[in-house]
């Protein structure tokens, strides 16, 4: 990782049962300044979800037991983490599905690694930008105006 990277402390949860894959990703994710957790199952990563935060998941639809389609349909009714199919399904009706199902992005399976690392980038830059929307208000001293309806507000501290 190189310092001042702009990815120094983003964290990757890949998600597939190709271990050969989760390795070359994991490297080159690396190499790419992200910190990476792989796992080989969605049960895996709902393991590894209780306990740490990530800033997106790479998802694989085709695994057994629980889809990647499944478990992130499910992921997002109590998590908003960005998320992104990395996967052999090229079909458009794919795609539709994938992103239906609550993905950030979806990529067919072979892919370009720097395209990959440019679509990450992308998505954890839309992330960052919704958590730091500005205020709708500013307050200096007893005032306060807001922005929305232009309207400024003395606090009488009653």
């Amino acid at each position: 990782m190189t310092e001042g990277s702009l990815a120094v402390e983003q964290h990757i949860l890949v998600i597939d049962d190709d271990e050969r894959l989760r390795l070359l990703l994991r490297r080159f994710l690396e190499e790419s300044g992200f910190r990476v957790t792989d796992v080989g199952s969605a049960s895996d990563a709902r393991k590894v979800l209780d306990g740490l935060a990530f800033d997106l998941l790479i998802v694989d639809i085709m695994m057994p037991g629980e889809t990647g389609l499944e478990f992130l349909a499910d992921l997002r009714k109590k998590n908003a983490v960005p998320a992104l199919f990395l996967t052999a399904m090229a079909e458009t009706e794919h795609r539709i599905t994938g992103l239906e199902s609550g993905a950030d992005d979806y990529i067919s399976k072979p892919f370009e690694p720097r395209e990959l690392v440019l679509r990450i980038r992308s998505i954890l830059n839309r992330a960052a930008a919704q958590r730091e929307a500005p205020s709708k208000s500013i307050s200096f001293g007893p005032y306060s105006f807001d922005l929305t309806t232009g309207i400024l507000m003395h606090s009488t501290g009653r």
